[in-house]
Order: C-alpha cells, then structure tokens, then sequence
C-alpha cells in the first residue's frame, strides 16, 4: 500500500481522514472531519474544511479552498486558484452557520479550469469542462464544455476531455474513438 505525503509546512488536522497515496503539498490545511480520498493531489495552500468530501484521484491545484458543503467524486480536477462559495447571501454583519450551507457537487471526471468560480448549490455533471474564467451560475450538464461570465454550454467534450464535433446527433471522438448521442439540446449521452 502506498503511504500518504504530507509535507512538513502542510497542517493535517487530527480527525482527517486521506486516503492512501494522496499527498498534501507546501502551506495546504486539512480540517478534522474532512474525507480525501486515495492518490488524491493537494496543491500549495489549498484548503479543505471539515465535513467536505473528496473521492479518489482528484487533483486540487495551487490556492483552491474546499469549504463546508462541497463534495468531489473521484477524479475530479480542479485548476489553479479556482473559487468554490458556500453562501448564497454572505454578509459581514450577518454571519450565517453551517446550516446555511448550500451543497455544491462536483461529479466523476469534471475539470474546473483556472480561476472559475462555481456558486454554491451548483451542480457539476460528470466529465463536464468548465473553462478558464468561468462563472457557474447554473447546473452544468454531463459532458459539458461551458465558458464564459455567467457561463454557458459552448460545446461538449468526451470523457478524455478532447472537444466532440457532432453531426446529426452523433459524434465518435477523434483521440479516443468513444461516441456519443445528443440527447438534447442541453444533453448528450456515451454510447
């Protein structure tokens, strides 16, 4: 079995729980109660508070903070200084607890690109690619290639992550050869 790396910066509450192989890199914290999976990767200063659950073979990159309410399947990637929120009104003067918390999931396979933001109570379908920049404001369908401020569908992208060209409702992927069926107009499925 392969050990856990936690490096000598990095502060791992009592209580967490990492999984075999997962490393946690420079100035990174996880709070007791947090879940990481196994072959997991936390970049420099990522944060993971209690409570939040992260699946196996996710790589959390450089400054991304995983707060109370958000769940990661396995393999989920989230890019450098992406942003998750867990309040839908926050305000100084009126501090909300954790039962004002609204869940973000992020399914299997999802790629967060750098510096996205995704609101909470949002859903991430799985394999979905949310862009650079993004700003999540909805549910993200399975498959999904969404860009922009508020972000939209643009597209869709196979399971290895290379963009699908659909014609008449079919589309076979040029790096993997998996094919696909819209569904849809906001739905396609793996054959």
């Amino acid at each position: 079995m392969t050990e856990t790396f936690v490096h000598p910066t990095a502060v791992v509450d009592p209580g967490a729980r990492l999984g075999a192989g997962t490393k946690v890199w420079h100035f990174a914290h996880v709070m007791d109660g947090a879940v990481i999976g196994r072959d997991c990767v936390l970049g420099q200063n990522a944060f993971v508070a209690s409570g939040v659950i992260v699946g196996d073979g996710c790589k959390i990159q450089n400054n991304v903070s995983l707060y109370e309410g958000i769940e990661l399947e396995d393999f989920v990637f989230c890019g450098p200084s992406m942003v998750f929120t867990n309040v839908r009104s926050p305000r100084a003067a009126f501090p909300t607890d954790s039962a004002d918390y609204a869940s973000t999931l992020v399914r299997r396979g999802a790629t967060i690109g750098a510096n996205a933001t995704i609101v909470c109570g949002m859903t991430v379908g799985a394999w979905a690619f949310v862009g650079a920049g993004a700003v999540v404001t909805r549910h993200v369908p399975d498959f999904a290639l969404v860009v922009g401020v508020p972000g939209r569908v643009a597209g869709w992208v196979c399971e290895c992550g290379n963009k699908l060209d659909f014609d008449n409702g079919h589309a076979t992927c040029s790096s993997c050869s998996k094919s696909y069926e819209q569904v849809g107009e906001e739905e396609i499925k793996q054959l």
